[in-house]
């Protein structure tokens, strides 16, 4: 059975919250990480993110939600990505965002893929693939500055397999509205 377009919505108003979440999440680390290199990939990735959030934003609109709609995910799920936000050292920020984010974002967007009919669904599906397409080069690119930087490698692996773990245990993110009204966001 397909997801509704109230479960629909839900889905891309929560996609959308997250977007806004990493963009946050990069543009707070760009002023505290003192490597340029990585500054200047984080920034051109936060363009990236907002334009992922903007055409999520869009798309809430046509599923019958307000224009830039989000939906706060799964306390879990924030806690989650508030921890990862606070971390401070470099080579942590870059392996837990291009290694564990970006890789458990295409997950759920294949998990959401999974759930719609096609037909019913395009648009959102054209742009789940936009952004499919553009964490793999972002991904890309973080591994090229680890290349270009050996100072940027997994220190940790342990770190990285547990940060991975905890994500992948934090299942169904999408915290559904009851039947009332949707909320503007704050």
């Amino acid at each position: 059975m397909y997801l509704t377009v109230k479960q629909r919505g839900d889905y891309v108003a929560t996609f959308r919250w997250i977007e806004v979440t990493l963009m946050e999440m990069l543009a707070g680390w760009v002023p505290t990480t003192p490597e340029m290199e990585a500054k200047l990939v984080f920034g051109a990735h936060i363009w990236d993110l907002a334009q992922h959030a903007d055409s999520l934003g869009k798309r809430t609109h046509e599923l019958r939600l307000p224009l830039q709609e989000s939906l706060r995910p799964a306390p879990a799920y924030v806690e989650f990505l508030s921890e990862l936000a606070d971390v401070s050292d470099t080579n942590k920020r870059i392996i837990g965002f291009y290694d564990c984010i970006l890789p458990s974002l295409k997950r759920r967007f294949m998990d959401y893929v999974a759930q719609v009919d096609p037909l019913l669904d395009g648009p959102t599906l054209r742009i789940i693939d936009r952004i499919v397409a553009d964490n793999a080069r972002m991904m890309e690119e973080g591994a090229a500055l680890r290349k270009e930087l050996v100072a940027f490698v997994v220190e940790d692996p342990a770190w990285l397999e547990a940060l991975c773990q905890r994500e992948h245990a934090l299942h169904d993110v999408v915290v559904y509205r009851n039947s009332a009204p949707a909320a503007h966001p704050a």
